[in-house]
């Protein structure tokens, strides 16, 4: 039987535009896959807008008719990066409505996306983290640091808002730039090592693996301008001793379980003389083919359309 899929792209937050070429990138490769795809966004106004829903005024009224459009389809796509998204706000509005929905359900997506909450999972599961401390918003005049330190949003994706700073004259504006993604910033010290990720993949039936890492070049600090100007480059799979291999995916696939991750998720590592190091979780990554996850799983021989159609099919 044809599956019929509902594609949800854009959303409320900084990584609008991202999730727009994820979500186009998902549908294509579906309808390649011979599903029936209907496709729906999320304005920055919170509107949601599709072919097949009326045209609404408000927010409130999109997603009331909204609604009676998941009542029609049999699997959920969220490509939606970010808050009220990948967070788990829509794998909880399909869990309510009784839609199977691919990916991590609410609370991996919430935890996931909050990078303190997952630094702490992170290490009673016993993988290393970057020293860190939380700063709110009302305090960032009483900050202090010694070193050079990251600062960047508690909850906020596609490095928005993140600074590397080298001099106690900048952290101040680094905080302030933060503040505007989350009203709690994270500030951890700066850790020297590889940058390598490592996606995880749950399928149907539950068996979950891990594709061969990916390493990452890039000039400095792998900000939002660089993730999207061209000037960083991909090792897939990351040039590794078999050693180093087997201590990323172990390390991934423990935080993917920790974590309670469903569909696909990317963990991002610096790998440095005392292992692995977490920097993050995506549960909802980017997915257009000329990302991160869906070239680890090429390079594992799982095509762009088998990948998405393979989460279609294990969605839960």
């Amino acid at each position: 039987m044809t599956t019929r899929v509902l594609v949800i792209g854009e959303g409320q937050n900084s990584e609008h535009d991202v999730s727009l070429a994820s979500a186009a990138a998902v549908a294509a490769a579906l309808r390649l896959g011979d599903h029936e795809v209907v496709c729906a966004t999320i304005g920055r106004d919170g509107v949601w807008r599709s072919d097949a829903l009326p045209t609404a005024g408000s927010a409130a009224e999109s997603l009331q008719q909204a609604l009676g459009l998941l009542a029609t389809v049999d699997v959920v796509f969220p490509a939606v990066h970010g808050v009220l998204g990948e967070d788990g706000a829509l794998a909880a509005l399909c869990a309510l409505a009784g839609v199977r929905v691919v990916g991590s359900g609410l609370r991996a997506g919430a935890i996931g996306m909050d990078k303190w909450t997952t630094k702490l999972v992170a290490q009673a599961v016993g993988i290393g983290t970057a020293r860190g401390r939380l700063v709110g918003a009302a305090d960032l005049g009483d900050a202090e640091f010694d070193e050079p330190v990251v600062v960047k949003p508690v909850s906020a994706g596609s490095s928005h808002g993140v600074s590397l700073v080298s001099a106690e004259g900048e952290l101040l504006g680094a905080l302030r730039e933060a503040a505007r993604f989350d009203r709690r910033i994270l500030v951890e010290e700066v850790v020297r090592g590889r940058e390598v990720d490592v996606a995880v993949i749950r399928e149907r039936g539950g068996v979950r693996w891990a594709a061969p890492p990916l390493e990452i070049h890039a000039p400095g600090l792998f900000d939002t301008a660089t993730k999207y100007d061209g000037s960083a480059r991909f090792t897939v799979p990351a040039q590794l001793d078999p050693a180093q291999t087997s201590a990323l995916q172990r390390a991934a696939v423990a935080v993917f379980d920790a974590l309670g991750c469903d569909g696909v998720a990317r963990m991002d590592f610096f790998l440095t003389e005392r292992g692995p190091v977490l920097n993050e979780v995506n549960t909802m990554p980017g997915m257009t083919a000329a990302s991160q996850v869906p070239r680890m799983f090429a390079a594992a021989g799982v095509p762009y359309v088998d990948l998405v159609t393979r989460l279609v099919r294990a969605a839960s």
